[in-house]
């Protein structure tokens, strides 16, 4: 059944892709955000850090790893974990009305928030994903990052333009707390996000930012903050 749902999940991420834009870049690659909010803390997390690593590899699909801290308090400190992380997955809450944040949890395009260790509803969510509007690409200069984009249509608001750091890769060995003993493979594990600029669409974007070396993505994500994200690429 588990192989069921990973292969309808890689059908689902092959169609996505197939419906974004024509990349005027080769070199990046537009895709779905999913974001996934996870703590090495958490019991319940391990499925979710696998099912992310077959997501990481998935073409049209853009997965992300954020750390929380707010697991630390059980005796093992994430090694990964940020306060920043745990401020936007709690921004998430608030503009959908809801009280509680839960690890593990995942974020489709801004929109659907679905227990990140349920496979059948991370897919789900993926297929209600329009197709973008909007071709997203990026390209390094230098020490400099390239983003343009260009919309088919006007936007309903402006959108903020956010540069994402993340590491393909990690294995940590956890030896207190609830995963006590295990050893944990963690995948586009995000180590800085932040706002570069804005853009109302009326004109092609075309913005240039430090990036420095490594992986990075860039996403284009609507108001009241955080809102829907209707765009975003990877460059390795």
């Amino acid at each position: 059944m588990m192989q069921q749902i990973f292969s309808g999940l890689g059908a689902l991420a092959v169609s996505a892709a197939v419906m974004l834009p024509v990349q005027a870049l080769a070199e990046s690659e537009q895709g779905v955000l999913v974001e996934l909010y996870t703590s090495q803390g958490c019991s319940s997390c391990p499925p979710a850090d696998e099912l992310m690593a077959k997501l990481a590899t998935m073409p049209g699909v853009i997965g992300l790893t954020l750390h929380v801290d707010y697991w630390d308090y059980i005796g093992w400190t994430d090694t990964f974990g940020k306060a920043q992380f745990t401020e936007r997955q709690k921004a998430y809450a608030h503009a959908s009305g809801e009280k509680m944040i839960y690890t593990p949890q995942m974020i489709v395009a801004g929109g659907a928030r679905v227990a990140g260790n349920q496979p059948d509803q991370v897919a789900a969510a993926l297929a209600a994903v329009p197709p973008s509007q909007v071709a997203l690409t990026l390209a390094r200069q230098g020490g400099d990052l390239v983003i343009k984009a260009s919309s088919a249509q006007a936007l309903a608001k402006d959108v903020t333009v956010q540069l994402v750091h993340y590491t393909d890769k990690a294995m940590v060995e956890i030896d207190r707390g609830e995963n006590a003993g295990m050893k944990v493979a963690y995948h586009n594990i995000v180590t800085a996000w932040q706002k570069v600029g804005s853009w109302s669409g009326a004109a092609p974007l075309d913005l240039v930012t430090p990036a420095g070396e490594g992986p990075v993505v860039v996403l284009l994500q609507a108001g009241p903050w955080p809102g829907q994200v209707i765009a975003a690429a990877r460059l390795k």
